[in-house]
C-alpha cells in the first residue's frame, strides 16, 4: 500500500547531514511506491531542497524563519506540527541525532503516535515496517513495527545506505509559513568546542583515544593519522574526565554512539560503557600495551605494543600507500 512519508533534513553549518539522505532511502522503502516528502527548516535553506530531490525525496516542502535559524525545541515542534497538520502523512522519519532524539518524541506525544528510536534497518513485511534496532548495549537487536497511528521513527547515522545521488530527479519545492507564539528559548550565541573537521557521528572512520594516551599531547598523533584517513577523533570517557581532550568527543553509553566502517581504538582498555557507544562498528583495530586489554575481544584486529611507537609508523605506512596509489 503506497504512503506518504516525510523526512525532516538536518541542516548543520548551512549542509546537509548525510543522514538525511539514509532518512530519505529508509523513506522509500516504507512509501512503498508512495510518497517520500522532504522536510527543511532554517532560515534560508530553499538552496538545499534540491539535493534532497537528487538523493530521492519526491518534493520537498521548506520553512524559512529567523527563529528556525538555529534549533530549539519549542521553535522546531510548532513548525514541523504545522507541517505534518498540512500534509498529515502515514510516517515521518529523522535522523536519530540530538535534534532527531529531542524533537521526535514530542511530536509522537502530541500526535498519540508511536516511535521506534535508533533504527539500523527497515524491511517491509505485508505492508508493515519492520525496523531493526540494537539493545542491552548492541548485544542484541529486536524488530519493531508501529501497530496503529502515524509512524515515527529516528535513523542511526552510518547504517542505512543513501541512493545514488541522480541530479537529473526534479521535483515541486514549495514553501509553507509558520507561526511561532510565545517561544520560551531564544539563541543568542553558538560557542563551539569542538572544532572543525568531520562530524564524528557520522565519520566513515574514527580514531578514538583513552586513558593511555596519557595527555593532550597523546591525541596530537591521533588527529594527523585521522586527518590522514579523511575521518574524525573520539575518545574515551576517561580521556575526557582526566582533560585529555573535550566531552564533545565522548563515545560510550554516556556520549556518542558511532557506526564507522573502520574503528581504531588507541590507549583504550575497552570498558562495557566505551564498548556500548562503538562496537557495532564495521570494522575495529584496536592497539593497546595490554594483551588483557577486554578492548580486544572485540577488535576484528589487534596490535599488542606501545601506542607512541606505534602510531607514528602506522600514519607513515599509510602515507606511503595513498602517494603510491
Amino acid at each position: 500500500m503506497a504512503k506518504k512519508v516525510l523526512v525532516i533534513g538536518e541542516v548543520r553549518d548551512g549542509e546537509l547531514r548525510n543522514v538525511s539522505y539514509e532518512a530519505v532511502a529508509a523513506g522509500k522503502e516504507v512509501a512503498e511506491g508512495g510518497e517520500v516528502v522532504g522536510v527543511l527548516l532554517g532560515e534560508d535553506v530553499s538552496g538545499l531542497a534540491d539535493s534532497l530531490i537528487h538523493y530521492g525525496a519526491d518534493r520537498v516542502i521548506v520553512v524559512n524563519h529567523a527563529d528556525l535559524k538555529t534549533y530549539t525545541t519549542d521553535a522546531y515542534q510548532q513548525a514541523l506540527l504545522q507541517v505534518l497538520d498540512v500534509e498529515n502523512p502515514e510516517g515521518v522519519l529523522l535522523g536519530h541525532t540530538s535534534l532527531g532524539k529531542d524533537v521526535s518524541p514530542r511530536l509522537a506525544m502530541k500526535l498519540g503516535a508511536g516511535l521506534i528510536s535508533d533504527a539500523i534497518s527497515v524491511e517491509m513485511d505485508g505492508g508493515d515496517a519492520v525496523f531493526t534496532r540494537p539493545i542491552y548495549s548492541g548485544k542484541a537487536f529486536e524488530k519493531k513495527k508501529v501497530n496503529d497511528g502515524v509512524l515515527f521513527a529516528t535513523i542511526r547515522p552510518n547504517n542505512i545506505v543513501p541512493l545514488e545521488k541522480d541530479e537529473s530527479r526534479s521535483g515541486d519545492v514549495s514553501t509553507l509559513t509558520v507561526d511561532l507564539k510565545d517561544l520560551r528559548t531564544v539563541i543568542k550565541d553558538v560557542v563551539r568546542k569542538a572544532t572543525g573537521g568531520v562530524d564524528l557521528s557520522e565519520a566513515k572512520v574514527i580514531v578514538a583515544g583513552g586513558r593511555g594516551v596519557k595527555g593532550k599531547e597523546g591525541f596530537e598523533p591521533l588527529q594527523e593519522l585521522a586527518d590522514l584517513l579523511g575521518g574524525a577523533v573520539g575518545a574515551s570517557r576517561g580521556a575526557c574526565d582526566a582533560d585529555y581532550c573535550d566531552y564533545a568527543l565522548q563515545i560510550g553509553q554516556t556520549g556518542k554512539v558511532v557506526t564507522p566502517d573502520l574503528y581504531i581504538a588507541v590507549g583504550l582498555s575497552g570498558a562495557i560503557q566505551h564498548l556500548a557507544g562503538m562496537s557495532n562498528s564495521k570494522v575495529i583495530v584496536a592497539i593497546n600495551k595490554d594483551p588483557e586489554a577486554p578492548i580486544f575481544e572485540v577488535a576484528d584486529y589487534g596490535i599488542v605494543g606501545d601506542l607512541f611507537e606505534i602510531i607514528p609508523i602506522l600514519t607513515e605506512e599509510l602515507k606511503s600507500a595513498l602517494v603510491s596509489n
